[in-house]
């Protein structure tokens, strides 16, 4: 026997959803969650499975044409739309862009961008929802994931004025994690400069079900933290920028002082600039979520 929908989740039973990044640690769960509440769920990803349309969210070709059939195996119509596909590059923020920033940008944004875009007249047919996923790094800007941060700060604000233009219309949500052990994160791992401990832990559960939950409020809300740690870190990064900031140099200074990202190649600079010795060069990067 099924068991009853709780309460606050009440009105997805019958939704029709669109989950990008759908093989990924969130989105294969969330796909999962929302299927089990009745939501019926196609998603999209770089390599096609059951369930999941092949499309690199990238390339605005495949963007259309996937989100188009996406929205055919549907029925025609589209109730919600769950933005997870990302990437996490480690680099140097002083450096000029490489390919690893045009990538982070191509996908966490403009990825975002293109595939709302493509999904815009469906949704506004239903008056459906966006959920963008962001992260706790859009207000925490920390050494060596300049690229995240920038591309997820930027696609904060492209949620901002995805409301402020279509908001009587469609509901809006950005979900802001914080630091979930992932396969993004292999990237910082193979560069040495892992965040580990510099961003508050949290499970993937945690960010699921706080998008479940945006998904089934009665009205979409408009920022959502995955925990209260989370919640607490938001608005202070939002508020108190100037202190994270003072915060964010001191405990890096710290961490710097006990030998920190000692055998990364990239952190040579932070090093010298901090005084410490500088470290031993290594290894490469990668990373997608």
């Amino acid at each position: 026997m099924t068991p009853p929908v709780p309460r606050h989740l009440r009105r997805l039973p019958g939704l029709n959803a669109v989950v990008t990044g759908a093989s990924g640690a969130f989105g294969g769960a969330t796909s999962a969650v929302l299927r089990h509440l009745g939501v019926d769920v196609v998603g999209i990803d770089r390599e096609a499975a059951p369930g999941v349309i092949g499309c690199d969210v990238t390339d605005d070709g495949q963007v259309r044409r996937g989100v188009a059939e996406a929205v055919e195996r549907l029925g025609g119509r589209l109730d919600l739309l769950v933005h997870y596909a990302g990437v996490g590059p480690a680099v140097d923020i002083g450096r000029a862009p490489d390919v690893h920033v045009h990538q982070a940008l191509e996908v966490n944004l403009l990825g975002t961008w293109r595939v709302t875009a493509a999904a815009m007249p469906a949704l506004l047919r239903s008056r459906g929802r966006v959920i963008v996923t962001a992260s706790l790094l859009a207000g925490l800007p920390l050494p060596f994931a300049g690229a995240y941060t920038v591309s997820k700060r930027a696609v904060t604000a492209y949620a901002d004025c995805l409301r402020a233009e279509y908001g009587t219309h469609i509901g809006v949500t950005t979900v802001h994690p914080g630091y979930v052990d992932t396969p993004i994160h292999s990237s910082s791992r193979a560069t040495g400069v892992a965040l580990d401990g510099l961003v508050p832990a949290e499970t993937g559960r945690d960010t699921v079900m706080a998008v479940v939950r945006a998904a089934g409020a009665r009205h979409a809300p408009r920022d959502v933290a995955s925990t209260a740690l989370g919640t607490a870190g938001l608005h202070l990064f939002r508020h108190l920028p100037g202190t994270t900031e003072q915060i964010v140099s001191l405990k890096i200074g710290l961490l710097l002082a006990d030998g920190a990202f000692a055998e990364a190649e990239i952190a040579q600079g932070l090093h010298t600039r901090h005084g410490s010795p500088e470290p031993r060069p290594t290894a490469s990067r990668g990373g997608r979520e």
